[in-house]
């Protein structure tokens, strides 16, 4: 497969799990008292989904390596989360929010780092990348800490959490992923800033 097309497949497939997880976050918002284990099994599903696509775009070579630059971990790590939900979901509701906490904030985390590195690379909308993760990483630390009283407010705010990751990879999508039309190769242009 040409790299151009394996880039704008991983795009591509960054946006639909991105709208994916978006809608998980409002339906999970809009509708905070689902059973524990429906969402232990969607939630498994889309974390599954998620690491796939975030494998695919790792192997793919797109022009500035930035967007996908550590989801060969974060995908693995994705993929064994949603197959542990999915597996054992009685195991996992107590610790759900927890669980979704870590990779929201690790998430958050590396798209800062993107973030700086597509300001090296001069690329304009990174800070919106820096805010969107900040945002991101700081819903994975509150539910971590879980400060809520009732199940109903956690679930409510998994889904605000969900929504603001969705967010995320779709800024990175579109601010981070270059596709260019049949070349062969992609390479990056590194700009140094002193």
């Amino acid at each position: 497969m040409k790299t151009w097309n394996a880039v704008r497949i991983a795009k591509i497939g960054y946006i639909v799990i991105s709208i994916l997880f978006c809608a998980g976050g409002l339906l999970l918002f809009l509708y905070p008292y689902t059973a524990a284990t429906a969402l232990c099994y969607i939630g498994g599903v889309l974390l599954i989904l998620g690491g796939a696509v975030k494998l695919a775009g790792y192997f793919s070579r797109d022009l500035y390596r930035l967007a996908f630059q550590f989801d060969l971990a974060y995908g693995l790590l994705l993929m064994a989360l949603g197959l542990i939900m999915v597996l054992r979901p009685q195991g996992v509701i107590t610790l759900l929010h927890f669980l979704i906490g870590v990779v929201l904030l690790s998430d958050g985390l590396f798209k800062i780092q993107t973030a700086l590195d597509a300001k090296r690379f001069g690329l304009p909308r990174w800070q919106l990348i820096a805010g969107v993760a900040a945002l991101t990483g700081f819903f994975g630390v509150v539910l971590m800490v879980n400060p809520f009283q009732g199940a109903a407010m956690l679930t409510a705010f998994m889904g605000v959490g969900l929504l603001a990751e969705g967010i995320l990879n779709l800024c990175v999508a579109a601010c981070a992923v270059k596709v260019i039309e049949k070349r062969e190769e992609q390479a990056p242009k590194i700009i140094d800033i002193p």
